[in-house]
């Protein structure tokens, strides 16, 4: 991917909706803040590099003439030797007895030294032992590292020796009469490590005797470990020329690293408690500043107490300072690179970077001086992620719930619904959904950021919208199983279709939980309008007004949609399932006029609203009343294409229509009168009468002479103007003196009349 690429993709990634255009001008003054600011690092970084490269540039040059001036007095007196040996007659004689005393004078201290050795060894134990009792001081740390130096050198000088004799049988032998000197390097080298890694404690405790002691034992080592660099070096640019020199090959062979491993004892002192705040920063992600009280400490320690006592060339705070900020560097790139880190913690993070450096700046570090930043410069992407953890953890949510709820609702156990205070049914997980969504709201409004909580609740609104759609799939997928049942299918029975209309019921019973206001009682609030209370202090004006207020006003709708949709479900299965037989009876002569077929409806009807009043919340009380009535006019009324349906003149069916009418206005007149229903049903009778007076309508065609029926139908098709010309030619149809110039003049004047589009009437219904 190109640069140019990548800006579009994340360019696309900050502005992904239309609403954060709005964003543009915070954006931009952002990116332009945070230009300038890199542009300054970098501007006193460059500085800083032209300053180190030139230093380097004049070092080597002066490094190079120094190297060209010893080369050329090392050739002098090369040359001077070389002269002298021919201007004394007697030279060769007199260097070959000089040889010879200095070789006597080597074996003779190196036989004394050998003899000595084991001595001296036990008396370095001892001073061990000693130091033993007492680690806090080590009294005896200079003299055990005065004699461990000398007994070094003596075994490096004798090993040295016999590898270049002629004879080396005897090496092993010397190896072996050695291997004590490792065992009491190994018990030193405990000694100063427990010391360097008690060396914060130590200046704490005021010792600083102790401290100067193990700085002078490591700055000697460092000049060793230098010494012995400088000799290998010249050792291989100036072997020939080197070797003449016996004074070159003397003291240490190999460097001992004591300065390094200095160093590293002070990350080693660190990590434990880098380990320590790490199982408290997981349990208590918000406390960090808290847990990272030692780490200020440790530094203000090393400045106050411990750059007095080390060299100066150590710059001992620094090296401090650069090894404690690139373990937090690490130590913070580790958790925000992690996949599992939690928002809270992510945040703590985010939080962190501000305060650690004005905490530095408090010890005399600025930022620029400390480097690399302590997160990458990845705050801008931290937030992003910050806002795509919580946006994660929600939809992970939602999707269980939703999960749990398709299980539960497909295998309709008995016992998967609950019931609230009021005695209605409701399902189990809609109170968690909603206690889930508040505490994700906390945590994106603890990071005091609009754009992070404006990109959750986004999230939230589709969320809340997929689910409303997820579960009017869902209803829709069950309820064709009852509409159209397979032959192996186990969704006919009764009990199967009451647990799955007691669903219906509980899911409709939830949407109006999550949009009714309890005016009586303040505290009472919907759960919808309690959530837009908890996100509007933490958006922005703009957010609220135009996404925000729109995005829940489309929720609430929502619910209420599916809440009615719930309902319809309902009163359609009473009508495929118990009035299958029943509604197929309408019209036809040998059934219709000699069974009281809307009688045993209506009985049914209140059965059904006997059975739900209690569980059914009492707003979707009236609205199961009006569907009762809407679908049982709607089926009435599409009867008409019943096989056998059929209106003779001689047959009273002016009469049954009339009786039918007055027996369903019956029972929906009467329903609010009933004890159990007082105060429950409050639905408009007039405006269920006044739907049904399109029966009338149905009756006029019907009785209509032939030459008038055309006229009947344009009457019809003002008032409704939604009505069907199929419906109308089945009742005409139905018509016993039916033929087909009554048809096409009714179909001559449908394509004459016109009406305007208005509101759907029930005839919509009617197909």
């Amino acid at each position: 991917m190109t640069e140019t690429e990548g800006t579009v993709v994340e360019l696309a990634d900050l502005l992904r909706h239309p609403e954060d255009l709005d964003k543009i001008s915070f954006l931009k003054s952002e990116f332009t803040r945070k230009k300038a600011a890199i542009d300054g690092q970098l501007k006193i970084g460059l500085k800083d590099q032209l300053e180190v490269t030139q230093n380097g540039m004049s070092s080597i040059n002066d490094g190079q003439r120094t190297v060209n001036q010893i080369k050329e007095e090392m050739m002098k007196i090369d040359k001077l030797c070389a002269e002298a040996q021919n201007m004394i007659r007697d030279f060769p004689d007199i260097n070959l007895v000089s040889q010879v005393h200095r070789n006597f004078s080597q074996v003779e201290a190196m036989k004394a030294n050998i003899e000595s050795f084991d001595e001296r060894l036990k008396d370095l134990e001892q001073l061990l032992r000693e130091d033993d009792q007492d680690m806090e001081n080590q009294p005896n740390l200079l003299n055990i590292h005065y004699g461990l130096t000398q007994l070094r050198d003596i075994r490096d000088d004798a090993m040295d020796q016999i590898k270049r004799a002629s004879d080396t049988s005897l090496e092993s032998h010397l190896q072996d009469y050695f291997t004590r000197l490792d065992d009491v390097i190994d018990w030193f080298d405990d000694h100063v490590g427990t010391a360097c890694m008690n060396l914060i404690p130590l200046v704490q405790a005021d010792n600083q005797g102790m401290v100067v002691r193990l700085a002078l034992v490591i700055e000697e080592e460092e000049k060793s470990d230098r010494k012995v660099k400088a000799l290998q070096d010249a050792q291989r640019e100036y072997k020939d020329l080197a070797s003449r020199f016996k004074s070159m090959t003397a003291g240490p062979k190999q460097p001992r690293g004591y300065k390094e491993k200095f160093l590293k004892a002070i990350e080693f002192y660190a990590q434990p408690q880098f380990d320590k705040a790490e199982e408290r920063f997981l349990e208590e992600p918000d406390k960090l500043a808290n847990i990272m009280k030692w780490y200020f400490n440790d530094l203000y320690v090393v400045k106050a107490g411990m750059t007095g006592l080390m060299p100066k060339k150590w710059r001992i705070f620094k090296t401090y300072t650069d090894i404690y900020h690139k373990m937090m560097h690490d130590w913070l790139i580790k958790h925000i690179d992690n996949p599992e880190l939690s928002p809270p913690h992510m945040l703590s993070i985010i939080d962190w970077s501000e305060q650690y450096y004005t905490k530095m700046s408090k010890l005399g570090w600025d930022q620029t001086s400390l480097q690399p930043h302590v997160l990458d410069n990845r705050e801008s992407e931290l937030i992003r992620e910050y806002r795509q953890l919580i946006v994660k953890s929600v939809d992970e949510w939602m999707d269980r719930m939703f999960a749990a709820d398709r299980k539960s609702f497909i295998a309709r156990a008995p016992d998967s619904l609950d019931t609230d205070s009021h005695g209605y049914f409701r399902t189990k997980t809609l109170g968690d959904m909603w206690r889930m969504l508040k505490e994700q709201t906390a945590v994106a409004g603890s990071s005091n950021r609009a754009d992070v909580a404006e990109g959750v609740f986004d999230a939230m609104f589709r969320a809340l919208k997929a689910r409303q759609n997820m579960w009017q799939n869902m209803i829709d997928s069950e309820a064709q199983k009852f509409k159209h049942p397979s032959p192996a299918s186990t969704e006919t029975g009764g009990e199967s279709m009451q647990i799955f209309q007691d669903w219906l019921v509980a899911i409709a019973n939830d949407q109006i939980a999550c949009i009714d206001d309890n005016e009586d009682s303040p505290n009472q609030l919907s759960y919808l309008t309690r959530f837009h209370h908890d996100l509007s202090p933490l958006v922005s004006p703009s957010y609220l007004s135009r996404t925000a207020t729109p995005a829940l006003d489309a929720l609430r709708d929502g619910f209420v949609d599916l809440g009615t949709h719930c309902i319809t479900t309902f009163v359609s299965l009473i009508f495929t399932i118990d009035f299958r037989s029943t509604v197929s009876d309408f019209f036809v002569p040998q059934k219709w006029y000699h069974e009281y077929a809307m009688k045993r409806i209506t009985t049914t009807f209140d059965d059904y609203v006997a059975d739900y009043c209690k569980v059914l919340h009492r707003s979707l009380l009236d609205v199961l009343v009006e569907e009762l009535a809407d679908e049982l006019l709607v089926h009435y009324l599409s009867s008409v294409r019943n096989k056998g349906a059929k209106f003779r003149r001689a047959d009273p069916f002016t009469e049954k229509f009339k009786d039918d009418v007055l027996t369903a206005f019956e029972f929906f007149q009467n329903l609010g009168n009933k004890s159990e229903l007082a105060g429950l049903v409050t639905v408009d009778f007039g405006a269920i009468k006044q739907k049904w007076r399109v029966v009338d309508k149905m009756v006029r065609l019907l009785e209509a002479e032939k030459a008038s029926v055309a006229a009947v139908y344009e009457d019809f098709k003002r008032e409704y103007w939604d009505l069907q010309i199929g419906w109308v030619e089945s009742v005409l149809r139905a018509r016993d003196d039916f033929d087909r110039g009554m048809l096409s003049g009714v179909k001559a004047k449908a394509g004459e009349v016109y009406v305007e589009r208005g509101v759907e009437t029930i005839m919509s219904k009617v197909k």
